[in-house]
């Protein structure tokens, strides 16, 4: 297909290379040539130093803590992301390219765009390091010129489908055509560690299925979907995983991981393949955990094992 293109997705221009990006930058002809008005993001978390010290020319600066609020990492109210869309410019019929120096940020972007309604939704592939490793120059100078202010045209969120909360998976856990699917290391899932210090419940939602991730003791790791220097895997590859694990296409999966992040990355590739019903369990086991009237196991002891109080949620710069 040319410029980086994958040919084993059905939406294959969402997933961009660092060539690809580049050509645009130059104002070079492009495959899928976005619409005019298209803006770079690059998405952090208390990573503004960071992205002051060197980024992909005329990428914007935006901050996951944007977009989740307290106690659960889970997503700010819908008036309060229609509004920050709006300040900076974004519509439904904008196209966003998201980086992300943690691809996982990124990740959790995208999603909460396409359930704004953001039709055009763009990932960089394996984020700023595909592009650094491809030899492409940064930016220091932060961008300070500013946006026009763009009201939001038509229903929001438009696709209220993809986030769920733990009211909403509590009644899908009982319908067949429904799955649960945990996007987290053998050790959490087993219920050996929550995998995170300011998560202090163990386990995982009783009758979800192990849709794995990465290394155990690393919550950024997504090994399972991701190439060692951190592409997507081949479509074969994860649909291979899925299949392993019972899911279907025609099922409804809700992924979910800590709170959202990684979640958010496997939504999104399962989107790139046009896996249709897809939804994200929003805040993750840290929101399904805080409730002890939600029904949980612990594998590690074989049995059900009550939500336990969460401790005080510092994420640290931690993507989850």
């Amino acid at each position: 297909m040319g410029q980086g293109f994958r040919t084993d997705l059905p939406r294959w221009q969402h997933l961009v290379s660092a060539d690809w990006l580049a050509a645009l930058l130059a104002g070079q002809g492009v495959l899928a040539q976005p619409a005019p008005g298209w803006q770079i993001i690059e998405v952090g978390c208390d990573d503004l130093e960071a992205h002051a010290a060197g980024h992909i020319p005329g990428a914007r600066y935006l901050d996951t803590q944007q977009l989740e609020q307290l106690p659960c990492w889970t997503q700010v109210p819908d008036a309060a992301l229609r509004d920050l869309l709006e300040r900076r410019g974004i519509g439904p019929d904008s196209c966003v390219i998201l980086v992300g120096r943690k691809p996982l940020a990124a990740a959790r972007a995208a999603h909460l765009l396409l359930v704004a309604g953001v039709k055009d939704v763009r990932l960089l592939d394996a984020g700023l390091a595909a592009w650094c490793d491809a030899g492409f120059s940064l930016r220091q100078e932060v961008e300070t010129t500013s946006i026009a202010h763009r009201p939001w045209q038509g229903p929001f969120p438009a696709q209220p489908s993809y986030r769920v909360d733990c009211a909403q998976v509590r009644s899908m856990l009982a319908r067949p055509d429904c799955t649960v699917v945990s996007i987290r290391t053998r050790a959490e899932f087993w219920g050996e560690t929550s995998g995170y210090d300011y998560i202090a419940a163990r386990g995982e939602i009783a009758g979800a299925v192990w849709g794995q991730a990465g290394s155990d003791g690393d919550a950024h790791s997504m090994s399972r979907y991701q190439t060692a220097d951190g592409h997507m895997r081949p479509a074969a590859e994860i649909e291979r995983l899925w299949m392993e694990a019972g899911l279907r296409p025609s099922q409804h999966l809700v992924f979910y991981c800590g709170t959202g992040w990684r979640a958010s990355m496997a939504f999104f590739y399962a989107w790139l393949m046009g896996w249709e019903r897809i939804s994200v369990l929003d805040g993750g086991w840290m929101a399904w955990s805080s409730d002890p009237t939600n029904p949980v196991i612990c594998r590690s002891t074989a049995s059900p094992s009550p939500a336990r109080p969460q401790s005080g949620p510092v994420r640290q710069n931690l993507p989850i």
